[in-house]
Order: C-alpha cells, then structure tokens, then sequence
C-alpha cells in the first residue's frame, strides 16, 4: 500500500469515525465504521484486512478527543454531513411522521389520559390489504413496513385483510395467502388479525341492502357504454329513481346468481353532476360469471367492488388510519358517501407517493413475475433476478434492512426512488461483524507454484474478531486465481493469508517477501483457492450464474449460514448438491 493511498483511508476512516460518534454522541467503533467506510470507497476492498488496524489508530484519536471537539474537527472535514446529522437531531426521533389526531402512548401519563385530547384516537387500528394474487415484490413491503412500524410505536393494533372479491380481473392465487403471511413474517410483523374479503360476502350484501332502504343505492342495466355517456354529461340514469322494493327485489336477484355478467350492477348514489365524473354514482356490485378459486367462495356470482367491500370493511374493523396511495384518492371520496348514508366517521387518511426502485431489468409487477415464471423465465417467486421479498431472503438480506429502508422514505405525496444498495448498506451493518470470510475465486485461472511456499495458510475467519480463529487452507501445487488478478510476467503478488510470489514463465513462484511489500505498496494482495482441494461453487446472482471454486470449508458450511467471500461480497450458503458435486450460494450485494 502506498503511501498517498494510507493518507486517504485515514482521512476517510476519521471522517466515518467522527460521524459516528457525533451522530451517537459516544466512542466510535471500528465495527461501526467499516460497513459505511467500504461502502462509500470501494477500491478500499481488496486492502480490506489491512484496513481495521489503520482505521484502529484513527478511531483512538478520535475517541480522546471531547464531543465538541469531535464536532469541530467534522465541521473541517465534512461540513455538510454534520449540517444534516443536526438537522435530523432538530427534527422527531422517528423517520416517519406522527400520525393524525395519534398520541404517543409513552408521552402519556395515568393522570394525562383525562385530559386527552378530544380528537385523539383511543387505540392507532390501521390494515394492510393485499391483493392476493401473488406474493410480494419488494415494492409490497413498503406499506407493512410503515404500518408496522407505526404500530409499535404507538403500541397499536393492526390486521392483514385479503381484498380477493375480483375473482376475474386480480384473479386471487390460493398459495398466496400464505406466500404474503411468510413475507410478513419475514419482515419481522405479526398481525393481531387476519380476514378475507371472500368470506364476509354476507356481510356486504347486509350494508348493500341497508343503503337500498335508505335510498341510497339503485340497481341499474345499463350498459357500460350508455351510463359513461349519461355519467359524463352529468344526466341521470333512467334506473335512479326505481322505488326501493324494485331495487330490493333485483339486487336480490343478483345475490341469487339470476343475472350474467354485465346484466346488472347496483350502484351507489351520489351526485350526478359532481365535479368529478368518477365520482358520480359509482357501481358498489356486480356480477361475475368466474368462479372464485376459493371453494368456499365460489358459489358467489355478486361481488363488490373495492370501494364498497373496503369501506365497509374499514368501520366494522374500527381502522383509524389508512395509508394509501396518492393515486387513489377517489376511493376516499367514492367511500365518503357510503359513510355519510350510515353516519359513520371516515378514518383519518395519509396518501403517499409511488416507489421507485433501481436496480432490476424486471418490472416491478406481480403478474409480469407470474408470466416470467410461467414462461420458464425465472426459476420461481425467489429467483435471484426475480424482484421479490422470496428473492431477497433467499438470498440472505434480512426483513429489518428492508423495512428500515422503507420506514425511512417518509410518507410524502411526492414520489420517491429507493436505491437498493440502501438495503444493502442497512443489510451489511446488521451481517458484517458476524460474518466470517471465505475465498471464492469466480471464473478462476489455474496457476502452478513452486519454490517452497508454507503447507497451509492461515488467514483469519474474521479480521475483527481474532477470537474466532483461522481457516484451514491446504496449500497445493497449483492454485486458482481470477483472470484479472493473474500478475504480468515478473510482478509479484501477495496471496492473501498465504505470501508473495512473483509469476515467471507460467507459474508463481514463492519468494519469501515479508508483509512490508505489501505495506509499502509494492505488491497486490489477491484471494485465491487450492485448486484440487477447493470446492466447485455455482452463485446465483441478479445477473445471471457464476460458477468457480472456493477454499474447502466453505463445503462445510450449512444452509442459510452467511459468509463474506473477500473482495466479491456477501452471500448466503443455500445447499450442497450432490447429485451436481458443487455448493450452491445466493449473491446478497457487495
């Protein structure tokens, strides 16, 4: 390492540290500033055990300094960083904002509850409604993030409620159901209730045929065409003012199953001339000639549509907050009607933006996912170049880092673009310490040796960790190494945990150099692998297979266990096979 190149990791090492316990007003830790500190320079990587013991020196300077001593020397060096860590100080501990007319249960005394305020909620009651009809894709996990979040701050209560009454359209998958509870589990969320829309079809038609004797809602068979014209020029249609026996009668008709599908609908009654067409006398059921794929429901040919079925759903599960996309924010309006006919009080309401996500070829939607899947595409929901939340934990990123991710977006109407390597920065601070290192060379070429090189190398499980011990690696009579680190003829390189060699007319040569060449920056370090004693490894990654060969222990490891394959990145050990003699791991990020 040269000398200008060390300069720099110290001064990136004390910025990070100085961050670090600014932001906590404590000591830095090395621990704490590697994820950040290779995260933000890359090329650091392949001097990676190098890097703790310079970062060590750094960080003890730093921890003898007072806090507004630390303050002011970040204030030098990164100006902009500290403006943002106060302003974050200056603004609510949470990501995201508190909830309309919510209090704190924790800022609330036995003695303050009397004097709650009239308008807060007495218990935060919020649902998360999917669509079952398949499971989730990473941008899915936003909304239970949030909601799941606010309800452990506010010591809440919170349902998963399937909205699956469109057995045509969103046609419902029956291994969803469970697919979406799995994926909430494994973003760490446990609901305090579960339904499905499908089985309280009674229960709509109950509250439809209430709205009929208030006058509130006409039966019409109209088709599409001629109601779009007659709604667009704000006219009535000639079905509105059937008296409500009639409308009674025909509705029940359409619980009987008596009408195909497009016959009839019965529809709420708003206002025909309201500013907004899509608001003027909606359709709250229909008929569907599709069986639902549930048994229990398929018997069912009248169903309501969303607005109807969740609105009603909304009161009788007393949800005080709803959070909901910006682009449904006539679905309030639709519902608001319905409300005002049973004198019910609407929830409060938060609209947010759409999430953009980066980083997949494939468009982020379930039935594009289901026809790649079908179309033998992908492998299945948890491919890795699939984007869902069965990919991602396939291949080792864990719940929290998506939802602190996602909680971190904020609520705004604004949309919003979520990089995933904010997932995976989140994912290697919760990993890096307790992840050992392998060597897994990608693509490698093989390269006798020669001289008189040790019988093994010892490089350690964990360059922070010397408690853990070193790995084994049997040193053979040729080794592999990645095409790009292959040396030029008569250049030296440092075989990480084994030595130096210099590569002369087809081989590597031992030279016995100690570790100063390293230091002074002479010499690469580079990983590698014992050629007949490693083991064949297929990663499967976003972009595609990668087959090579890694040091032996890594066929010792078991599924699900993670490791750090120096100087290409995190993955997760899913199985062994046999059958294929290889060990197949899932590519997490750098």
């Amino acid at each position: 390492m040269n000398d200008e190149l060390r300069e720099r990791i110290e001064r990136e090492a004390e910025k990070h540290a100085l961050l670090n316990a600014v932001k906590h007003e404590s000591d830095a830790d090395v621990g704490a500033i590697m994820g950040p500190l290779m995260g933000d320079n890359p090329d650091f990587r392949e001097h990676g055990d190098e890097i703790p013991g310079i970062a060590g020196g750094v960080i003890g300077r730093v921890n003898d300094l007072s806090y507004e001593e630390k303050r002011e020397r970040l204030e030098d060096l990164a100006p902009e960083e500290l403006a943002e860590i106060e302003a974050e100080d200056e603004e609510d501990e949470h990501d995201l904002p508190d909830l309309p007319n919510a209090a704190e249960p924790s800022s609330a005394s036995p003695d303050s509850q009397a004097h709650q305020d009239a308008d807060e909620y007495d218990e935060i009651r919020m649902r998360v409604a999917p669509n079952p009809n398949g499971p989730w894709h990473v941008g899915h996990a936003r909304m239970p993030a949030v909601i799941g979040t606010y309800k452990e701050r506010y010591d809440g209560w919170f349902c998963v409620r399937f909205d699956d009454t469109d057995p045509e359209t969103k046609r419902p998958d029956l291994e969803a159901y469970d697919a979406i509870l799995e994926d909430l589990d494994y973003l760490g969320f446990e609901p305090d209730a579960t339904y499905k829309a499908s089985d309280r079809l009674e229960t709509y038609y109950e509250h439809a045929r209430e709205l009929i004797d208030l006058g509130g809602a006409y039966t019409c068979s109209c088709s599409g065409e001629e109601f779009s014209e007659l709604k667009n020029s704000g006219e009535p249609c000639p079905h509105r003012e059937k008296d409500v026996e009639t409308v009674r009668e025909e509705f029940e008709a359409m619980v009987d199953g008596e009408y195909d599908s497009g016959e009839m609908v019965l529809r709420v009654k708003t206002d025909i001339e309201h500013k907004n067409p899509a608001l003027r006398d909606w359709v709250g059921f229909r008929m569907i000639d599709t069986p639902h794929p549930r048994e229990e429901a398929s018997e069912y040919r009248c169903w309501p549509m969303l607005d109807f079925q969740s609105g009603v759903d909304d009161h009788l599960l007393e949800i005080s907050h709803i959070i909901r996309g910006i682009d449904l924010q006539d679905s309030a309006k639709r519902q608001q009607f319905v409300y005002d006919y049973f004198g019910w009080d609407y929830p409060e309401v938060v609209h947010w933006g759409h999430v953009q996500i980066d980083a997949y070829d494939v468009k982020m939607s379930t039935s594009t996912i289901a026809e790649l899947i079908e179309d033998g595409e992908l492998d299945g929901w948890d491919d890795p170049r699939a984007p869902t939340l069965k990919s991602l934990r396939r291949r080792g990123i864990r719940g929290e880092a998506i939802v602190e991710a996602m909680a971190g977006l904020g609520t705004s109407t604004s949309d919003v673009d979520l990089a995933m390597s904010s997932i995976y920065a989140n994912n290697r601070d919760l990993i890096d310490e307790e992840t050992d290192r392998r060597f897994f060379v990608r693509e490698g070429n093989q390269l006798p040796i020669s001289g008189d090189p040790p019988a093994e190398a010892n490089p350690p499980l964990h360059p922070n960790h010397e408690e853990r011990g070193v790995r084994e690696i049997p040193v053979s009579d040729s080794v592999m190494l990645e095409p790009e680190d292959v040396p030029e003829a008569d250049e030296r390189i440092w075989l990480k945990g084994l030595g130096c060699f210099r590569y002369a007319e087809g081989a590597l040569e031992y030279t016995d150099d100690d570790i100063d060449v390293v230091r002074e920056g002479e010499v690469d370090v580079v990983h590698w692998a014992p050629a007949s004693e490693s083991v064949a490894v297929r990663m499967r990654t976003p972009d595609g297979d990668v087959r090579g060969h890694a040091e032996p222990g890594v066929g010792d490891l078991a599924s699900d266990e993670m490791v750090q394959f120096e100087r290409v990145g995190f993955a997760r050990i899913d199985r062994h096979d046999d059958e294929e003699e290889e060990t197949v791991v899932y590519y997490a990020h750098p």
